[in-house]
């Protein structure tokens, strides 16, 4: 007999998963997304496989806005291992060459500065940047390896937290499409010994931190327990990852024309910036942008059961 298939529900909100070690982020998603029987799902902002931390998972019409979430911020913690360097930049690839660690904390802390700010990165092969619709990461496994375009990214953190032996504990903050592989083989570079990512935890993305994030074996064991629906203790509001946005409130009337995809007048809001919206109820319901004529127009719209 054929199975019968699970009725998927309709459930809206924003899932800070810790993200276990060994999971894709994609396969963390499929299964979060299984363990909440949800009829729509995304992640926002891929880890690598052995990296764990927080991976904001949306749920629903938060869906809408993970597109803000991509852009956000991140800050991690990564053990660089000195002295080796892998074909993947971490623990995972192939060791291409090893070379005795001869640097000092010191000699570490003397480099460190010049990564700072605004810097170029050469994103590396193993990542999934398309080249002509291919996955960067699929042509290194064939083998291959094509002229990337450098990126400019911004690091705005950059600390040592200890050092120890052919090992350093960094923290990084940094921008969207940061590559802390990358990062931390340029370091060993300049270094002269090489090195890779022995350890990656990313702490924070956007508003989110690691004390939010929840465990993938608390929510399965709790959907054993409980059931799917259990799960929704801990999804935060739609527009959680929103909430330092500028905000305003429409009355009744404004809120009725501005869910048709009007625009409304609304006094005294901040011009050409994007605002949270929420009706004469404070429930949310979409963002906007206020234009010079002073009129609030509708940029994506939320459905409230």
């Amino acid at each position: 007999m054929s199975q019968v298939k699970r009725k998927r529900r309709s459930v809206d909100g924003v899932l800070i998963l810790n993200k276990p070690l060994t999971f894709s982020s994609n396969a963390a998603l499929q299964k979060v997304r299984w363990l909440f029987n949800a009829n729509k799902a995304g992640h926002t902002g891929s880890l690598d496989p052995l990296a764990t931390g927080v991976l904001p998972i949306c749920f629903g019409e938060a869906t809408k806005f993970s597109q803000y979430l991509l852009n956000a911020d991140k800050r991690y913690e990564v053990v660089m291992q000195l002295g080796i360097t892998t074909a993947t930049g971490d623990a995972e690839g192939q060791v291409l060459e090893q070379k005795p660690v001869n640097c000092t904390e010191q000699d570490l802390l003397a480099v460190l500065p010049r990564f700072r700010g605004e810097i170029t990165q050469i994103p590396p092969m193993y990542s999934a940047i398309k080249k002509d619709g291919q996955p960067l990461y699929k042509l290194a496994r064939a083998g291959e390896v094509v002229d990337r375009e450098p990126r400019q990214i911004t690091i705005d953190e950059l600390e040592l937290l200890s050092f120890e032996g052919d090992k350093a504990r960094l923290v990084v903050s940094c921008s969207k499409g940061t590559y802390i592989r990358t990062l931390v083989e340029d370091i060993g570079q300049v270094l002269g010994c090489g090195a890779h990512v022995a350890m990656l935890c990313r702490t924070e993305a956007g508003p989110f931190h690691l004390e939010q994030a929840i465990d993938l074996e608390t929510l399965i064991e709790l959907q054993e327990k409980s059931g799917s629906e259990a799960l929704d203790q801990f999804l935060l509001p739609v527009d959680a990852g929103l909430l330092h946005w500028p905000c305003l409130e429409l009355t009744e009337h404004t809120s009725y024309y501005w869910l048709h995809g009007q625009p409304v007048r609304v006094p005294e809001a901040p011009l050409n910036t994007y605002i949270r919206v929420r009706d004469h109820q404070g429930r949310f319901i979409g963002i906007g942008e206020v234009a010079n004529d002073g009129r609030l127009a509708p940029k994506r719209l939320i459905q409230n059961s």
